[in-house]
Parts: structure tokens; C-alpha cells; sequence
């Protein structure tokens, strides 16, 4: 990994990360030890020495302390934290009039981040035989952080891409997953009318030492392939997309994206949620990402 350029002595540096197939971590730590105390990967090591570091330096608009949690009685096992000043302190998200509305460059977006809140450069070295590596991603801290390690992932801000779901920037997202050794490292993105409070094309990525309900839901094939399930027992309708390894991340992204383009066009908002998870196997089996 070396050092991309910087600006004024002192000022934190936006590192180049540099990964290949062999950092890809692809039996992760498990929830029988305590997750923190299982071993970090080297893209775990980078994103939370960052991280920490812009949070010493005041980076953030509020300080985060270790935040109340609970696991609420009940089949769903729902994971509830206490984090008040997002609440308060976050910046106030856009209005959202229509599912596919424009990028806005007189308002907030992510060319206006300041360069202490980079943290590092993803880009993969090679993507083997048969597909095309994916595009460099920023990843920036999250200035109001759900959670320790909230990050975002960005492709090129001054492309100025609205928040519609690519493909490239999911299947890089997908292989950041697997650059984590923490089972609890999560990734999400939220759509326009489904909670995105930016019109930027960004994912969120965090860390959350709790198992999760969606992680082995009960899941029933929706094709021959394997690749599409459709979850049971879950707060809320669900498809669940699996990729066994890394050589399924391309065309997972791309069935995503599919789909994403589908539920807008029924004038749909939808969410997606990365995570690792048991493969599908209908009702006895669970659920994956």
C-alpha cells in the first residue's frame, strides 16, 4: 500500500489500497469468539487505523462513544442501538421527489467532501481471466457514523451520478466484502425514497458485532441456478441474491442491478443489503448475500 498525495504538512493522506484475489477473505471469522478479537484482515487493519485517526482529529460532527445496544425479545431477535446524536446532528437529508431524479450539484454531494475525510483508494490489481477488474472506489468516512468503522464507498464524486444502483459500483462493494474478516463488516445501499438522504451514487459499509436475522432467514429458490431466493420470515419482503465466491460477484451485481431497474420501474424504492451468510437451500436452508 503506498501513500497517494496529500496536501499541507500534517493533513492525513487518502492511502492507495491496492488488492488482489489472494486478500480476499473467503471463510470469515464466525460468531462463536468474540467478534473484535478475531483476526483483522489488511483491509480491516487500513479502513479502522483511518478511521480512528479522523476521529482523534475531530473529522466528525460528533464523537462516538460505545453505543447502548440490545437485542429485543422475540422470533426476529431485532438488534436496537441508542445513537441520539445521528439523530440531531446529521446533516438534514434531501427531499426526494421522483425515483429516478437528477444529480444536483447545488446541492450537498460528495465533491465537497474535505480531504481529511478520505480515507483510502480501492483498487484491485487484477480481476484473473474472463472479466474486468472494477472501478477504483473512495472510501470516505461517514461525517455522522452509525457505527464504529461507517464508511462510504464512492466511485469518481465528480462524475456526478445520481443514487441509482451500477453494477460496477455493487461488485466493488461485494468485493470489499470479502477483503473484511469481521463477520460483523456489513455494506448497504438505500435508494432514492428508501431512506437515501444524498442524490450521489454511495454505499454505506460498517461494522456491527451482532449476528442478524437476514444472515440465516429461511430462503425458497426462485430458479435453477441458485443465485435468487426469496426470504421468509423477515420484518419485510425480500429477495436474497448468492454468490458462492468471487467468480460469482459479476453476474450477481448485474442480477441486482436488473432487478433494482425493475422495482423502480413499478415506481418501487428498495434498499439492498450486503452481508455474508449461510447459502440458500429453501425452507431448512438460510439465507446468504
Amino acid at each position: 500500500m503506498a501513500a497517494a498525495a496529500g496536501g499541507e504538512r500534517g493533513e492525513p493522506r487518502t492511502e492507495e489500497f491496492v488488492y488482489g484475489e489472494e486478500d480476499f477473505v473467503l471463510q470469515g471469522a464466525g460468531w462463536e469468539a468474540e467478534p473484535d478479537a478475531a483476526p483483522a484482515s489488511r483491509f480491516d487493519r487500513a479502513l479502522l487505523d483511518g478511521w480512528s485517526d479522523r476521529m482523534e482529529r475531530g473529522s466528525f460532527r460528533y464523537r462516538l462513544g460505545p453505543l447502548p445496544t440490545r437485542v429485543l425479545p422475540g422470533s426476529l431477535r431485532l438488534v436496537a442501538q441508542l445513537n441520539a446524536q445521528r439523530g440531531t446532528e446529521r446533516r438534514p437529508p434531501q427531499r426526494v421527489r421522483s425515483l429516478r431524479q437528477p444529480f444536483d450539484p447545488a446541492a450537498f454531494n460528495f465533491t465537497r467532501l474535505r480531504p481529511d475525510e478520505l480515507l483510502l483508494r480501492l483498487r484491485r490489481a487484477g480481476a484473473g481471466a474472463g472479466c474486468e477488474a472494477p472501478e477504483p472506489l473512495l472510501v470516505a468516512i461517514n461525517a455522522s457514523p452509525l457505527e464504529r468503522g461507517h464508511v462510504l464507498l464512492l466511485p469518481e464524486p465528480a462524475r456526478g451520478l445520481p443514487q441509482a444502483l451500477t453494477a460496477p459500483l455493487l461488485r466493488g462493494g461485494l468485493e470489499a466484502a470479502l477483503l473484511s474478516a469481521h463477520p460483523g463488516f456489513r455494506l448497504g445501499f438505500n435508494g432514492l425514497g428508501g431512506c437515501a438522504s444524498v442524490n450521489h451514487l454511495h454505499l454505506h459499509a460498517f461494522y456491527l458485532a451482532q449476528p442478524l436475522l437476514v444472515e440465516s432467514a429461511p430462503a425458497w429458490p426462485l430458479c435453477r441456478r441458485g443465485r435468487l431466493s426469496f426470504l421468509t420470515g423477515v420484518p419485510a419482503p425480500a429477495f436474497l441474491f448468492y454468490a458462492a465466491g468471487p467468480a460469482g460477484l459479476e453476474a450477481l451485481a448485474r442480477d441486482v442491478c436488473r432487478a433494482a431497474e425493475h422495482l423502480t420501474d413499478a415506481g418501487l424504492a428498495y434498499n439492498v443489503f450486503v452481508t455474508r451468510g449461510d447459502p440458500p437451500e429453501g425452507a431448512a436452508g438460510g439465507g446468504g448475500g
